[in-house]
């Protein structure tokens, strides 16, 4: 099964995005939006994990996501991959707390437990908004983005999930862990 770890942002944030995003959703050709129920920040992609490997995933996930504190983000920025001149993967970046060591942490548990298709690209937080086959030049929708900044949420929870491919992606949560509460103060 194909799996991965991911922070979800909480519905009000999303909203903020998705009414950002809405007059240009459909306005450029061959750019293909997915499901907003899809929209997550990948933490680490793990490619296609046996199911007997699962419990000792769950276990060494949970230990992994538990050594970090919850982080406050913010979205801000919009890009695209490789480039805006040049794009397949139209996102928006992600500010505030850096998640490259839980982003390490989790990666690293996936690698012990057996996922040996675990991703080893350095993190580049974000949110994928929209796909095309070809590449695009996506500069004037960036661009007409460029004001957008969202609000501060907190990231508290790390899921693991399934990803389901075929005409319609579907994401099925298998498991999640909380992050350790903030320092006081």
């Amino acid at each position: 099964m194909r799996l991965f770890a991911a922070l979800v942002p909480p519905d009000e944030v999303l909203d903020e995005i998705e009414r950002a995003i809405a007059p240009h959703v459909g306005q450029v050709p061959g750019l293909r939006w997915p499901d907003r129920a899809t929209w997550h920040i990948t933490l680490g992609f793990f490619g296609e994990v046996p199911e007997r490997a699962l419990p000792e995933l769950e276990t060494r996930l949970a230990r992994a996501v538990h050594r970090h504190r919850v982080l406050d983000l913010a979205f801000a920025g919009f890009g695209a991959f490789s480039s805006a001149r040049r794009a397949r993967v139209f996102w928006i970046g992600v500010t505030g707390d850096s998640m490259t060591r839980l982003a390490d942490s989790v990666r690293a548990g996936a690698r012990r437990a057996g996922a040996t298709g675990t991703d080893a690209k350095p993190l580049h937080p974000h949110l994928t908004l929209a796909r095309a086959k070809t590449e695009t030049d996506l500069r004037p929708l960036v661009e007409s983005l460029s004001g957008f900044s969202g609000s501060p949420w907190r990231a508290e929870v790390v899921r693991l999930v399934r990803s389901h491919t075929g005409p319609q992606v579907r994401y099925e949560s298998l498991a999640e862990w909380a992050l350790a509460p903030a320092e006081p103060g």
